[in-house]
């Protein structure tokens, strides 16, 4: 580029910067490097509403910069997340009925009643799980099993018990009368995790195989 090609391009980076442009946005403009732009308009004077303006341009600029960063961050934690969920999968593989034994011995050992043949939780899978669990090893009778729910008085339990009777296969004539909890509208806790359905609890009376799941944990966990 010649000497009145340069003073060209001088000449409409100084107007463009005058009328409140940003480096980047003659940049678009001029064919020389940001260097140069910044030392041919270094001169020129912006009113306060034209910095006020290059300044929300800026700050924009940076909050786009760090959703797009926060963006990439989330993508990579999720891409690992479902790596590591698919490897745990494929490490446990499939079960024995031993392995299903020993997992049943420690979720009980976890969540179960100790005083009571009682297991309560509010996850349908840890609950599908266990229930089958009782059939397979506790040997117990279908008329035994009783279901009992937890749900706040907000929550519907009508749908709840519908809910947990067709996942456990436990009629709903053999289910206690479900307890409404106050839910606190006014609390200052903050609850993360609501539970539409409750908290289901697997509910038999049978003194020989409580003491007999009892002496399970023991063998695993020492008397």
């Amino acid at each position: 580029m010649g000497y009145f090609g340069k003073l060209e391009e001088k000449e409409i980076a100084i107007r463009l910067r005058k009328k409140g442009l940003s480096y980047k946005q003659i940049l678009k403009k001029v064919n020389v490097s940001k260097d140069t732009v910044s030392r041919w308009c270094r001169d020129v004077v912006l009113t306060p509403s034209q910095v006020e303006s290059l300044l929300k341009r800026k700050l924009h600029g940076g909050e786009k910069g760090r959703l797009i960063a926060a963006k990439l961050k989330h993508d990579l934690r999720e891409k690992e997340t479902n790596y590591l969920l698919k490897t745990g999968i494929n490490e446990v593989a499939k079960l024995s009925k031993r392995d299903r034994f020993i997992a049943g011995i420690s979720l009980y050992a976890g969540e179960g009643g100790k005083k009571h043949l009682q297991f309560a939780n509010s996850d349908p899978k840890i609950i599908k799980f266990m229930i089958s669990w009782f059939r397979e090893f506790c040997d117990l009778p279908e008329d035994k099993f009783r279901g009992s729910i937890w749900i706040h008085d907000n929550l519907n339990p009508d749908k709840a018990k519908s809910f947990w009777s067709k996942l456990t296969k436990i009629p709903k004539e053999q289910f206690y009368k479900t307890y409404m909890a106050v839910n606190k509208l006014n609390s200052k806790k903050i609850r993360k995790n609501i539970h539409q359905y409750g908290v289901f609890s697997i509910v038999a009376s049978d003194v020989k195989v409580h003491r007999l799941i009892l002496g399970w944990m023991a063998g695993i966990l020492g008397s």
